[in-house]
């Protein structure tokens, strides 16, 4: 039975994995963007967002972005306190102005003592570095800043609280995966053989319809139950395969 899913999926990657994904994906978003630290920040952003209507999610991106003027690493960095104002009435489904004025002053932070983002995703010590410290050392850190708001907690998920943490994972594969048309591959901490595989309701419908996951959660160990079938089809790059799984549920509703 996996032999036909792999050439299955093999087919699909083939097929959408393409410039032509881009256009109507929330990783255009970073595309828009040339400086390392822009792409960063715009990626995050888009991430987090991303969820509701993929127009909309696009949408409201580029009406953020354009909150800081199209220059996102300068504007964290830069800002006055007049500036902040405006992005106090900014709205995405659940995500408020409070939640967004917290992500400024991480990133204003952060980037006041470190060139990149990627290195607020590598946890101190010299244990091996997989994903699933990566992402509980990150929320760790987004909320140390001084005034963390409580309600902002919800949209920064970690594998410690269960969450499949499908938003950052797909975070993680636009940052790191190389040589695609469609992710943008700027930091090394991390190889594409570590990722794990975003995990939203599309992709779980058709793995479970696929027989790539036996459990009833949309949960962090489902997400690694999927991750490790994948990994059997291609151990460098497993979660290429998201593309396929995508587009099965959502292009061609499996």
């Amino acid at each position: 039975m996996y032999t036909n899913v792999k050439k299955l999926l093999d087919l699909k990657y083939e097929t959408y994995h393409n410039e032509a994904f881009i256009k109507k994906d929330p990783v255009s978003i970073p595309h828009l963007f040339s400086q390392v630290q822009d792409i960063e920040i715009a990626a995050f952003f888009a991430a987090i967002l991303a969820w509701g209507n993929r127009t909309m999610i696009l949408n409201n991106c580029r009406r953020l972005l354009e909150m800081m003027d199209n220059a996102p690493y300068q504007f964290v960095l830069q800002h006055e306190e007049q500036d902040l104002k405006p992005l106090f009435h900014f709205v995405h489904r659940t995500f408020n102005g409070t939640d967004l004025l917290h992500f400024i002053a991480f990133f204003k932070a952060h980037y006041s003592k470190y060139e990149l983002l990627e290195s607020a995703f590598i946890p101190p010590g010299s244990e091996a570095v997989n994903v699933e410290r990566s992402l509980n050392h990150f929320h760790h850190y987004f909320f140390s800043i001084p005034d963390a708001a409580e309600r902002t907690r919800k949209h920064i998920a970690s594998p410690e609280r269960g969450s499949a943490c499908k938003r950052l994972n797909m975070f993680l594969r636009w940052m790191i995966r190389k040589d695609s048309p469609v992710d943008l591959g700027i930091w090394n901490y991390l190889t594409p053989a570590q990722l794990i595989c975003p995990l939203d309701t599309h992709v779980a419908d058709v793995s479970r319809r696929l027989g790539l996951i036996e459990r009833k959660q949309n949960d962090w160990k489902t997400a690694i139950q999927l991750t490790e079938h994948l990994r059997a089809f291609d151990p460098e790059d497993p979660v290429k395969y998201d593309y396929a799984l995508f587009a099965l549920g959502v292009e061609e509703r499996f």
